[in-house]
C-alpha cells in the first residue's frame, strides 16, 4: 500500500501531473489543497475542472460550504479513514495539493487539539469584527507568549486559531503541540515539482490572467457577503474584496494578486525544502520517477 504524493508551489502543474499518474496507476486522487475543499470558488482556487475530475475518482473537492469551517487536523482524520476503502480497491493512491499543513497532516500527523465550541469560535469572531486583530494579537501574547511569537501576526486566521485553542483548552496552545510523528502503515514516496524560478512566476501571472477572463470578478462578486469567512481569506479573494471596496482599482488588485501569489509559491518551496524525505522534480520527470520508486524494494 502507497500513497505518492505530489506537491509543491502553485501554478507549476500539480494537477495534471498526479491525474496523469492517476491514470496510470488506475487509482484515486486525494485533493490536499485547502481551498479547493470549499464550494463555489473553483476560478480562484484553480480547482480541476469538471473535465478533469471526470478523468479520475478525485476525493475532498467541492465537498464543504464555505460557511464550514476546517482544517488540517479534520483533513487527517478524514483521509486516514477514507484510505482503508483505497487500499480495497488497489494498492496506490495519489494525493495532490500544495496545503503545506495538509500534506504534513497525512504524512507525519498532527497533534491532536480540542474541537472549538460554536461559543467559542463566535466570542473570538466577534471580538475580531469588533475590535479588530490587534486586539485578538495582544491577547494571544497574554495566553500564550510562545506561539504569539513565532507566527504570522497579520495572519488573521492563525491568530483567530490561537486564542480559540487557548481559550477552549485553557492551557497555552504552545503547550499542546508535541511535533511528534506518527508511524503511517502505509508507504509514502513525496515528490515536489519545481521549474525554473522566472518560469514559475511567469506561469503565476498567465494564470491570474486566465482568472480573470474565466470569471474571477464575478466569482468573488458573488461571495462577497461572505468575506469574512475563513474560507475566503485567500490570494485572489482578498485583492478583489479590496477592489470591490474601494480601496485598490482593478488594475493594482489584478497585479497584486499576482505578486501575492508568487510570494505564496516561495513561501511554499521554503517549507519543502526543508523535508529531507522529498524527491525534487520536473513535472516531465514526475510521473516516471514516481513509477521507478514503486518498482524499489
Amino acid at each position: 500500500m502507497t500513497l505518492i504524493v505530489i506537491t509543491g508551489p502553485t501554478g507549476v502543474g500539480k494537477t495534471a501531473t498526479a491525474i496523469s499518474l492517476a491514470q496510470q496507476l488506475h487509482c484515486d486522487i486525494i485533493n490536499a489543497d485547502s481551498r479547493q475543499i470549499y464550494r463555489g470558488i473553483p476560478i480562484c482556487t484553480a480547482a480541476p475542472t469538471p473535465e478533469q475530475l471526470a478523468t479520475v475518482q478525485h476525493h475532498f473537492v467541492a465537498v464543504k460550504d464555505l460557511e464550514e469551517n476546517y482544517s488540517a487536523a479534520q483533513f487527517e482524520t478524514d483521509v486516514m479513514q477514507l484510505l482503508p476503502t483505497l487500499w480495497q480497491q488497489g494498492e496506490y493512491a495519489v494525493m495532490c495539493g500544495g496545503s503545506m499543513m495538509y500534506v504534513d497532516a497525512v504524512c507525519r500527523g498532527i497533534d491532536q487539539l480540542p474541537d472549538i465550541s460554536p461559543e467559542v469560535r463566535n466570542a473570538v469572531k466577534e471580538k475580531l469584527q469588533q475590535e479588530g486583530l490587534e486586539s485578538l494579537v495582544k491577547e494571544l501574547e497574554q495566553l500564550d507568549p510562545q506561539y504569539a511569537a513565532n507566527i504570522d501576526r497579520k495572519n488573521t486566521s492563525r491568530v483567530c486559531h490561537g486564542v480559540e485553542i487557548c481559550r477552549q483548552a485553557g492551557v497555552p496552545y504552545s503547550t499542546l503541540r508535541t511535533g511528534m510523528v506518527k508511524q503511517r502503515d502505509f508507504k509514502i514516496i513525496k515528490l515536489a515539482l519545481n521549474i525554473e524560478r522566472q518560469q514559475l512566476f511567469a506561469h503565476i501571472n498567465t494564470r491570474v490572467d486566465r482568472m480573470i477572463e474565466a470569471g474571477l470578478e464575478q466569482e468573488a462578486r458573488s461571495v462577497y457577503h461572505l468575506r469574512h469567512l475563513n474560507s475566503l481569506n485567500t490570494v485572489g479573494m482578498k485583492e478583489m474584496f479590496a477592489m470591490f471596496d474601494g480601496t485598490m482599482d482593478r488594475h493594482t488588485a489584478i497585479e497584486r494578486m499576482k505578486k501575492n501569489t508568487r510570494v505564496y509559491a516561495k513561501k511554499q518551496l521554503t517549507w519543502y525544502r526543508r523535508d529531507p524525505d522529498i524527491t525534487w522534480v520536473t513535472p516531465d520527470e514526475a510521473v516516471p520517477t514516481a513509477l521507478k520508486a514503486l518498482q524499489a524494494p
